[in-house]
């Protein structure tokens, strides 16, 4: 049986699909992530589940229990993290603690070893005392996990759990995450963090409200299998985009930063040309070199695909789908 189970789960907001048709299937101690842009419905998948937000349509499943008919049964046995900090700011962590062990129950002795045993998870030893609004971003999501696994739950969502934290918190508190797993805590993270997605065992990835591809991350990757990325540096970033986009031997060209990614039949033989082409044009010191390909370049690709599906027969013909994507999801 399966942890957690949606099947078709659907949500509108009057005509909006905020998410359409969702059915995936998180096996027990993994770490699964929702991995999308904002707004693509990854934060209305997790209220659906947790029992926060009735669906339009489907199903979900936390345990074999029917999040519509049982929600109360299921937020006992879920931990939620929001994605906004929801703590209160004017009690100390001690005291933020014993009012969320209050909330589940927690009393007298139990509530006293749960805490401790929350601090230790969370690495909070020696900052009980400290007033909330005191401590850095880190560590309040830190807390803000504590709080949210003091009663020991065996499914934990986390609706992108470090928007704002710095990158030594967030790989703090990766490690954190980490360790719950391997613990046999089911773990669900929405981010929209590519290289936060690659702790995950599988990925969904959605786009607009729907399921596009999953997988673990080298399944998501076979997407380039038989073909190539390359990447280019030029001084003129956008003219060798115009120019890459009307090659035949590109089959997508991408804007990474102050790069651009080619998906090429062939790497050596897209690297040449590739080259040829921006020396012809004068858009020179140029750098072409084959990369592996990234999680970040399977996210781009398979959107561009999902649009390509999409629009095509509204095109002109000498159009390419969806070429002009920034690099990173926002």
């Amino acid at each position: 049986m399966a942890a957690v189970e949606t099947r078709h789960l659907s949500k509108s907001f009057g005509a909006f699909k905020a998410v359409d048709d969702l059915t995936i299937a998180v096996e027990e101690g993994e770490v699964f992530g929702l991995l999308g842009s904002n707004g693509a419905g990854k934060s209305t998948v997790i209220r659906m589940i947790c029992g926060l937000l009735a669906p339009s349509g489907g199903t979900a499943l936390v345990e074999g229990v029917d999040v519509a008919r049982d929600p109360e049964e299921v937020k006992r046995r879920i931990g939620y993290m929001t994605q906004r900090f929801s703590l209160y700011e004017d009690l100390t962590v001690r005291q933020n603690l014993r009012f969320f062990g209050g909330v589940y129950g927690l009393r007298g002795v139990i509530l006293d070893q749960r805490q401790a045993w929350a601090v230790s998870q969370a690495g909070l030893e020696g900052k009980e005392d400290l007033m909330t609004r005191s401590l850095p971003g880190g560590w309040k999501q830190r807390l803000a996990l504590a709080c949210a696994v003091l009663h020991r739950p065996k499914v934990l969502f986390l609706d992108e759990p470090t928007g704002g934290v710095d990158p030594i918190s967030r790989r703090s508190f990766w490690n954190l995450i980490d360790k719950m797993a391997e613990e046999g805590v089911t773990i669900i993270v929405t981010t929209h963090y590519l290289d936060e997605a690659e702790h995950c065992r599988r990925i969904a990835l959605m786009h607009a409200g729907r399921l596009i591809s999953m997988g673990t991350v080298s399944q998501l990757k076979q997407v380039f299998a038989g073909r190539a990325v390359i990447e280019v540096s030029c001084p003129r970033l956008f003219e060798a985009l115009d120019l890459f986009e009307r090659h035949e031997d590109v089959l997508e060209a991408s804007l990474f930063g102050s790069r651009l990614h080619l998906v090429v039949p062939d790497a050596g033989t897209g690297q040449r040309r590739a080259l040829e082409l921006l020396q012809r044009s004068g858009n020179v010191p140029a750098r072409v070199e084959p990369i592996v390909p990234s999680l970040e370049d399977v996210f781009i690709h398979t959107i561009e695909t999902e649009e390509a599906s999409r629009t095509r027969g509204e095109q002109k013909p000498t159009e390419k789908a969806g070429s002009r994507v920034q690099r990173g999801v926002p």
